[in-house]
């Protein structure tokens, strides 16, 4: 260090200076970073395409994919009963519910308070041995926070603080505050056990509550997000992207999901009902029956109202997506606009020269002269759809979070996170991709502006034009060939309508996808993003991994995970499994496998936790620190800065200020 350093960097330090205006708080605050740099690194938890399955997903917070049962093992042993150490982690989970029941049926229920607070501030205490005081401090809700800094501090084993410990668990207890002291403490520890949450895309459809998924985000404390082409599909609607409001109401009858648009959004789909018993009443729309469950209490009547509605959006999608098509031929999807390609008469449609039986051709909104035209009605129905999806403010807030938290890629200690695909050349170079005024981007750059482009859709000060084609743009994440988040050549939606050749039905995967075993490619992507060193990785999820066939979700020598293991129950069958979610602790990759979950009242009424395989992935050959990490390189950056503001206030170059 010189003093032309301290001269370039004056204005700097001057601004550093009001912060830490003497020699003894800079010195301070050195000393606490390299504290902090010695630390055990902080878990981090990825979970990807978690379609509106809101109860599988809070339940895997609330138990940190197994990290909070694991932590109760290894901390009591064989000191306790494994049902015993099972009754605690249910408790911790889901602290209200499990205290109705034990009141009803404990005898004693002070000396089970007393043996209870003793095991849940251990288990909060050992959670919390990675952080600093003051970030634990920071988590604790005001009520409680001094009695549980107390209590994370003083061991009653300490015979000189056994009395002290005593006399504030007792008094918990005598004052009435033992229940309220038991949920806010479980809650801290569910909160402690993540550092990190990523979300690797597709928070939204299939399941009944993307919603209140949004919700559980929006108040979560630390967390980032890597849209999914269904989440880009509802910020297309709400961005006011007709064919992305259609799909996202197809997608939505499909599964029978109403429950997210109507009680989640406020969505008006009165109107589209009425147009639907109209338009289609006498049509039996068999083709467009929704998919539902064996736990769907749905009657025949209700299902053929969804079938009917599920057909009248879905042609009127096909109509407005065919005016994008032709609105912007650079994107080469002119080939989609199959209304154009019917026989209406014969009941038959031409692709690539071959005709295919249809199999219905009941379309009363549709001129055989001029297809792609919507009617009146049609038209009509249009506009109040879009008034209401651009209108509701919950979905506004919702996806304001997911703009403030999300993009398209994201980099965290050396790990390459996306949702879907990097498009590729077939010789496994990164493709070039034309994004808007014939500007061509690949790889890093090409994901950079796609999410500019994502945000332009919703910023005033972005130009008429820009905006307009950032709103149509849209559709094109969604279901376009090179699009990051789809890759795939097409969504053969129309096909598995309306075609009986299961053939045309299928959707052949972009480049990435067969070459994801690939370690050399695999490379060059990681290399493009600026990652480094032996131990980097790439993860993502989109594709769902075929357990049942065999398929592993670790590929390329354990340079890329796939973490889609189908958390959605339209996917069980097809995949074997309930998703996967992925835990990055000071200690390693722990890949944990989730069978199916059946729902939180039988977690509290039986402890019966999600049954989950847990794979070693990758260890490290050390305990891994703060100062292995990204945030460790911000941190030393900080003390550097610091040594060089002490380096000005001891040799004259700022004055200090106290």
């Amino acid at each position: 260090m010189n003093q032309y350093d301290i001269v370039k960097d004056m204005r700097y330090l001057e601004l550093l200076s009001h912060t830490f205006p003497t020699v003894a708080e800079a010195s301070t605050e050195i000393i606490n970073l390299q504290a902090i740099l010695n630390l055990p690194k902080g878990t981090e938890h990825f979970l990807a395409d978690i379609h509106g399955e809101y109860e599988a997903f809070q339940h895997v917070l609330k138990n940190a994919s197994g990290n909070i049962r694991r932590k109760v093992n290894e901390l009591f042993g064989n000191e306790i009963r494994d049902n015993i150490k099972r009754d605690l982690c249910t408790l911790i989970y889901y602290p209200e519910q499990r205290l109705e029941l034990i009141k009803k049926k404990e005898e004693d229920l002070n000396e089970w308070y007393q043996i209870t607070i003793h095991r849940l501030v251990r288990v909060c205490r050992e959670v919390s041995s990675k952080y600093t005081r003051s970030k634990v401090r920071k988590s604790l809700p005001h009520s409680f926070s001094y009695i549980i800094q107390e209590l994370l501090h003083e061991r009653p084993d300490d015979v000189n603080k056994s009395a002290y410990v005593s006399a504030i668990i007792n008094t918990i207890i005598s004052t009435g505050r033992a229940d309220d002291f038991i949920i806010t403490i479980s809650n801290v520890i569910q909160r402690l056990a993540i550092d990190q949450l990523h979300i690797l895309g597709d928070i939204y459809d299939r399941g009944p509550g993307a919603h209140i998924i949004a919700d559980t985000l929006s108040k979560y404390s630390s967390w980032d997000m890597q849209w999914g082409n269904h989440d880009i599909l509802w910020m297309g609607a709400k961005a006011g992207n007709d064919a992305c409001i259609c799909n996202v109401l197809r997608v939505s009858m499909r599964y029978a999901n109403l429950d997210t648009l109507e009680d989640g959004y406020g969505i008006n789909l009165v109107p589209l009902l009425s147009f639907a018993l109209d338009t289609y009443g006498g049509d039996p729309c068999t083709e467009f029956m929704p998919k539902c469950s064996k736990d769907d209490m749905m009657d025949d009547r209700t299902q053929l109202r969804i079938a009917r509605m599920h057909k009248a959006i879905a042609v009127i999608q096909f109509k407005v997506e065919a005016a994008l098509y032709e609105k912007y031929p650079q994107w080469k999807m002119q080939d989609r606009e199959l209304l154009k390609n019917i026989d209406y008469k014969r009941g038959i449609c031409t692709i690539d020269g071959k005709e295919y039986k249809m199999t219905s051709c009941n379309f009363p909104t549709i001129d055989p002269k001029n297809p792609n035209k919507l009617t009146k009605e049609e038209s009509e129905l249009l506009k109040r759809l879009h008034d209401s999806f651009v209108h509701s403010e919950k979905l506004q807030q919702h996806m304001w979070t997911m703009l403030s938290h999300g993009c398209m890629y994201s980099i965290f200690n050396n790990n390459l996170l996306f949702h879907a695909s990097i498009p590729l050349n077939p010789d496994g170079t990164l493709k070039e991709v034309e994004i808007y005024k014939g500007r061509k981007y690949s790889g890093k750059d090409l994901m950079h502006h796609t999410g500019m482009l994502v945000r332009a859709a919703f910023q005033n000060d972005s130009s008429p034009k820009e905006k307009e084609y950032a709103i149509d743009y849209f559709l094109y994440l969604w279901c376009g060939p090179d699009s990051t988040l789809f890759d795939k050549a097409k969504m053969a939606t129309f096909e598995r309508y309306f075609l009986t050749d299961k053939d045309t039905h299928k959707e052949e995967k972009g480049v990435f996808f067969h070459m994801r075993d690939n370690e050399e490619v695999m490379d060059r992507i990681m290399d493009n993003f600026g990652l480094t060193g032996p131990n980097r990785h790439i993860i993502n999820g989109h594709v769902p991994v075929h357990v049942t066939k065999g398929e592993n979700p670790i590929k390329a020598n354990g340079k890329l995970m796939v973490i889609d293991g189908g958390f959605s129950r339209a996917y069980h069958k097809e995949t074997g499994i309930a998703g996967y979610t992925l835990v990055y602790h000071s200690r390693g990759f722990e890949l944990v496998q989730h069978e199916p979950f059946t729902s939180a009242e039988d977690v509290v009424k039986t402890g019966a936790d999600i049954k989950r395989t847990t794979q070693i992935v990758e260890m490290s050959s050390r305990r891994m620190k703060v100062a292995d990490t990204d945030k460790g390189v911000e941190l030393r950056k900080q003390i550097s800065d610091l040594e060089e503001l002490l380096y000005a206030y001891r040799h004259g170059f700022i004055k200090e200020t106290r």
